[in-house]
């Protein structure tokens, strides 16, 4: 048991990074305590929701970690190589999966999207259609585009960037086979995403470690506009929980997200505590972002999302909340576990 007293900055970050290791030792007994049944494969290996989902597993499942260079999570994970743009390899990476996982990330380049998505997707659908395998696949919110109001599984698919029609069209496709009931499928899609080891996030570049090097945090946009988060563990448990409950499939869902109406000079104000910092906040707009993509080539893919940051962003996730019975990690804990990780 992990004894509890009032905390300082310190016995927090401390703190939210032991769960972490527990997991870690769960995963390792795994293998001695219990013979593993059900198999699990996670599509895009080692990624920061794969290591999330391989640890919120429970010890009752094999896992199989897909990939160019897949790593284990856990002793007992099976390693498979596999380009899941090669339609042969990706049937074998899925051949006996119950649960199939699709997490894979590609280049952040609209052009590669376009040219590889389509292709990642309709190799997974046709392999889980092959073996009858489950697929989870975890989206984002550019299908929908500029929403006036809240984010819910309901809101309509209006991208108004090339990333986010090609989104549109990726999830277009899964759908259709639901529908169809040709595939048991489901897609959790996720707000921007933020918690330990999420090194591709916006607020990691922008605020973890701009206050790990003691420099003062920026922000994409308009601080003062509501932008919501989703906590990487929380997304995880999404997805693991709903993995194993029938009904959910054949259905869209929002992973698991504080409601909080987060601003981005909230979440500094709270970053910049936890860190024993003064607060601090540099805006970078649009023009800014532009400028910095001279020199920074992946920010020149972020200037059409920039939409996202200008406004209201509000992601709702009730659906998931009342079916499940569960809540969202708060932010303040969220994030001292982003500035604790390694």
């Amino acid at each position: 048991m992990v004894s509890v007293r009032v905390p300082s900055v310190a016995d927090t970050l401390k703190r939210d990074n032991e769960p972490r290791q527990l997991f870690r030792n769960h995963a390792c007994a795994r293998q001695v305590l219990h013979q593993p049944t059900t198999m699990h494969t996670i599509l895009g290996a080692n990624g920061t929701i794969g290591h999330q989902v391989s640890l919120a597993l429970p010890h009752t499942t094999r896992i199989r970690q897909v990939g160019r260079h897949p790593e284990r999570e856990n002793a007992t994970d099976q390693l498979f190589k596999a380009d899941l743009l090669d339609a042969k390899a990706t049937e074998k990476a899925v051949a006996g999966s119950e649960v199939v996982y699709l997490l894979a990330g590609l280049k952040y380049n609209a052009k590669v999207w376009q040219e590889q998505w389509p292709r990642v997707m309709r190799n997974t659908i046709d392999a889980c259609k092959r073996h009858q395998s489950k697929l989870i696949f975890f989206d984002n919110v550019y299908p929908y585009g500029k929403v006036q109001g809240t984010m819910t599984e309901t809101t309509p698919f209006n991208p108004c960037s090339k990333k986010g029609e090609v989104r549109a069209t990726i999830a277009t496709m899964l759908l259709d086979e639901m529908k169809r009931g040709e595939l048991t499928a489901m897609i959790v899609r996720s707000a921007d995403f933020y918690g330990p080891g999420a090194t591709l996030s916006i607020t990691h570049s922008t605020v973890t470690e701009r206050l790990r090097a003691k420099k003062t945090p920026q922000w994409l946009g308009d601080p003062k506009a509501v932008h919501t988060f989703t906590y990487t563990p929380d997304a995880a448990r999404t997805m693991v929980q709903l993995a194993t409950t029938p009904s959910a499939y054949g259905q869209t869902w929002h992973a698991l997200t504080s409601k909080v109406p987060m601003t981005g000079e909230q979440y500094v104000r709270i970053a910049c505590e936890l860190a024993g910092q003064p607060y601090g906040i540099q805006r970078l707009g649009k023009t800014g972002v532009q400028v910095l993509g001279l020199f920074m080539p992946v920010l020149r893919e972020v200037v059409e999302m920039m939409y996202q940051s200008e406004s209201d962003y509000r992601f709702d996730s009730s659906k998931v909340e009342q079916a499940l019975g569960i809540e969202a990690t708060g932010y303040s804990e969220g994030i001292a576990a982003a500035l604790a990780a390694k």
